[in-house]
């Protein structure tokens, strides 16, 4: 069996329609739903994911960067897409292939107002970011009298979206910060629509927002991991379906006695008589080293077994000691069986970084 059937991603589009359907169900039937597609669709597929959001209603998509959204477009996806963190020496392909950039900051302002009037373009749209709380990107609330007379005077842009992000939006203990982000963002859209001559969609709610906050949810929302079946509390994940799962298979078995080590550095030294299964599938793939060493555990067979010793670039190996397995038996690494926090004994890192690690090496399957 080839590595690409062995060790494989699998897309399960239905998990994607229930969780689109789910997030849908908090909103008004007139809210739109923006989806995430950035980070290869949070490591799966973003042309499969993307066509297919578009396909079931999604009316926008997003990614993080220009190349991104170039890359659906040559695919032929038509929906408007958001550009989050669009780069200045990029604006021509900005413009080639219509996407809309956020605009976070006056350097990158003023250079897209520069470049669009060497193109004699007028009213190209953006959305504007406003920095609530975050504190990563976006204009400061001081900053509206500024942003308002930039955009009064300035008619080769056109602010046709206006958004911040919530920070802790899937957190109990910041509701009350969370709150006030919205209050902060609640007062640049009002002083937006009373000095502007024309309409601008706004938005605030991420995945955790739309399940925590939907009165919060404005002209539309911002899904994205939860898309893919996790959120950000115990609560968000019980609802919803995971999208992608990682599978490979055992290449080998062996027994190895007390006192045998596995894997390099010899970090793993048997205590009692231990069946060892060796798995095709490695740091090289998206599996962390910090995963090895009784860190991470798996599915085979229905029961789980944990890796011992360190993650190889290629491979791993597990403890199977008591599981009735042979070569060639599936092994679920995570997925809709045994999820990235079944999978994450310890809590290490988020559902985010596990999934969107998985390399571009591992084929993505539909199932």
């Amino acid at each position: 069996m080839s590595k690409v059937l062995e060790t494989r991603l699998e897309i399960d589009l239905q998990a994607l329609e229930y969780n689109y359907k789910l997030l849908k169900s908090y909103l008004s039937t007139k809210t739109k739903i923006m989806g995430v597609v950035k980070a290869f669709a949070y490591g799966t597929d973003s042309i499969i994911i993307g066509k297919h959001l578009v396909k079931i209603g999604v009316q926008h998509l997003a990614v993080a960067y220009i190349e991104e959204g170039v890359r659906l477009r040559k695919a032929g996806v038509e929906a408007p897409i958001l550009v989050f963190y669009p780069q200045l020496e990029e604006i021509q392909k900005l413009i080639d292939f219509q996407l809309t950039p956020s605009v976070y900051n006056h350097r990158f302002l003023e250079g897209l107002c520069e470049e669009l009037a060497l193109h004699e373009i007028d009213s190209f749209g953006i959305h504007l970011k406003i920095n609530t709380g975050l504190n990563r990107l976006g204009f400061e609330i001081d900053d509206l009298n500024t942003i308002l007379q930039h955009l009064k005077a300035e008619r080769k842009i056109k602010m046709v979206g206006l958004f911040t992000h919530l920070a802790a939006s899937g957190n109990k203990d910041e509701v009350e910060f969370t709150k006030g982000q919205i209050s902060k963002f609640e007062q640049a859209r009002q002083f937006f629509e009373n000095h502007l001559p024309y309409i601008f969609e706004s938005h605030i709610c991420n995945s955790s927002g739309i399940l925590n906050y939907p009165d919060a949810e404005y002209d539309m929302v911002r899904a994205g991991i939860a898309l893919y079946g996790y959120g950000n509390n115990p609560k968000e994940h019980k609802m919803l379906k995971a999208v992608a799962s990682l599978k490979t298979v055992i290449a080998q078995l062996r027994m190895i006695q007390k006192g045998d080590s596995v894997g390099y550095e010899r970090k793993f030294k048997a205590e009692r008589e231990t069946k060892i299964a060796t798995l095709p599938l490695g740091y090289a793939d998206g599996i962390s080293r910090s995963f090895g060493n009784g860190k991470a555990q798996v599915l085979i067979n229905h029961q789980k077994a944990p890796i011992i010793g360190n993650v190889c670039m290629d491979t791993l190996m597990l403890d199977v000691t008591g599981i009735d397995c042979e070569e060639g038996d599936e092994v679920e690494i995570f997925g809709k069986n045994h999820t990235v926090l079944d999978f994450d004994i310890e809590q290490q890192t988020i559902p985010y970084e596990v999934i969107t690690r998985i390399s571009q090496r591992v084929t993505r399957v539909l199932v």
